[in-house]
This record gives C-alpha cells, sequence and structure tokens, in this order.
C-alpha cells in the first residue's frame, strides 16, 4: 500500500500586481517540482483586501514592482502582518524578492513620497539609493552551492546585526551594493532581489524551500531526486554571463 503523499498548498499574494520580471515563474516552479513527484498543489492568490488564512498556505510568495505598485499592496500588506506572523511561527515558508523582500522589514524610503511602512518580519530597512543596480548576479550560499538570477533595483537594504544574509555577492550589487550582502535569512523567511526568475534555475533552492514548507504539516519529508539537468545547464549559462 503506497503511503498518501502530502499536498503542498502555495499563497502568492498579489500576483497581478508584483510580477515583474517573471516573478510569477517562481509559483510555476514549485508547483511542477511538486508535481514532478506526484504531489497534489494548490494555489491560491488572494487579492487587496481579501483576508487570510494563516494556518492553510505551507508557502507565501510575494514578488516585486515599482514604487507605484509598493504603494498600492503596502497598506494592504499592514493587514497581514499578524496573520503572516502568525503563520512563520508555526513554520510556514515565505519567499519574497526584490519590493516585497523590501516590505518584510520595517520600512522603506522612496526618494519621493512618504516612507512605506513594512511588516518586520525581519530586521532588516530599505532606502531609495542614488543608482540603478541592474544584472546578473551570482551568491554564493554557506553550503557551497550558487545562486543566479537578475537584480534591477535602486533600493538599498541593511540587515540587523543578527539578521543573517542569504549569501555572498560574488557577482552583482545584492542588497546595497556595498556590503556585498544578497538577501537575507530568518530560519524560514527568505528576502532577495534575484529575478529572473529564481527558482527555475536554482532547482536546488526550490527543494530546500518545499522541504521546508512541507515539513510544516507532515513532519521531515525526503523529496525523491529530479533529473535536473536542463535546470543545471541554465544554471552553469547564468555563471558565465557577465554582470
Amino acid at each position: 500500500m503506497n503511503e498518501e503523499l502530502p499536498t503542498l498548498r502555495i499563497c502568492h499574494l498579489y500576483a497581478r500586481l508584483l510580477n515583474i520580471y517573471g516573478d510569477r515563474g517562481n509559483i510555476i516552479a514549485l508547483k511542477q517540482r511538486a508535481a514532478w513527484r506526484g504531489m497534489a498543489v494548490e494555489i491560491k492568490t488572494p487579492a487587496l483586501d481579501e483576508t487570510i488564512d494563516p494556518d492553510w498556505a505551507d508557502i507565501y510568495f510575494i514578488g516585486g514592482g515599482q514604487d507605484k505598485q509598493q504603494i498600492a499592496i503596502a497598506a494592504d500588506l499592514q493587514k497581514h502582518a499578524g496573520a503572516l506572523r502568525h503563520a512563520t511561527e508555526s513554520g510556514a515558508v515565505i519567499l519574497a524578492v526584490c519590493g516585497g523582500y523590501q516590505l518584510l522589514g520595517h520600512y522603506y524610503k522612496p526618494h519621493q513620497g512618504p516612507e512605506l511602512k513594512g511588516i518586520s518580519l525581519i530586521d532588516a530597512y530599505t532606502v531609495a539609493g542614488n543608482r540603478r543596480m541592474i544584472g546578473n548576479v551570482t551568491v554564493a550560499l554557506p553550503d557551497g552551492s550558487t545562486l543566479v538570477g537578475f537584480e534591477n533595483h535602486s533600493g538599498k537594504t541593511f540587515l540587523g546585526e543578527a539578521l543573517a544574509p542569504l549569501g555572498k555577492v560574488v557577482r552583482g550589487n545584492g542588497n546595497n551594493g556595498d556590503d556585498r550582502l544578497e538577501g537575507a535569512q530568518d530560519k524560514n523567511i527568505y528576502g532577495t532581489y534575484l529575478h529572473g526568475s529564481l527558482l527555475p534555475k536554482n532547482p536546488h533552492f526550490a527543494d530546500q524551500l518545499i522541504s521546508q514548507a512541507l515539513a510544516r504539516r507532515n513532519g521531515q519529508i525526503k523529496l525523491n531526486p529530479l533529473n535536473d539537468n536542463i535546470e543545471l545547464i541554465a544554471h552553469k549559462r547564468a555563471l558565465s554571463l557577465k554582470a
């Protein structure tokens, strides 16, 4: 008798407003990698003014957008702050890219207009910089692996002393172009500036998120290996690109 496979539940916040540079591809990658292993996948895409059930999703995704889109969702995200905190404290994973990453911190201060308040899930803040940081990025992770992606931001994010970066910048700018750090990780909360899309070209990171997310309701699950030859070719090709 085959053991029943778990269901992966994904909540894609602000899917229509925050989807710059193909960020939706991360949802496709999560869904497909779970489906290839025979798992069912359920996806919800709550819009502005909708409530979220903090006990439903295993993983939350927030994409990136321009200042205009960030302004539109910043106040709404405040309504979800308590629910998202509850969800992460009970084991749910959050992956946030660029503008979504900035709003996980304390605030984002643009060049013009009022400061946008974040939800303070991570100890970080962002201020608008004087130059746009655009190009290919390679990040060295603590386990010796790499992440590849594409950045396009002028915001400069600074981490609190106790908040770990996702990794160290080998190529590109990362969080602020100064300290050579990229992204942030606080247990099961991840923020990054890597677009392009991140997860299709970094299957090892996608599986890390899936494993963490499934553990919330199912305990530790060992994922069956997949044939990632095509994904790894894309990863190696991205490593060879110029910044």
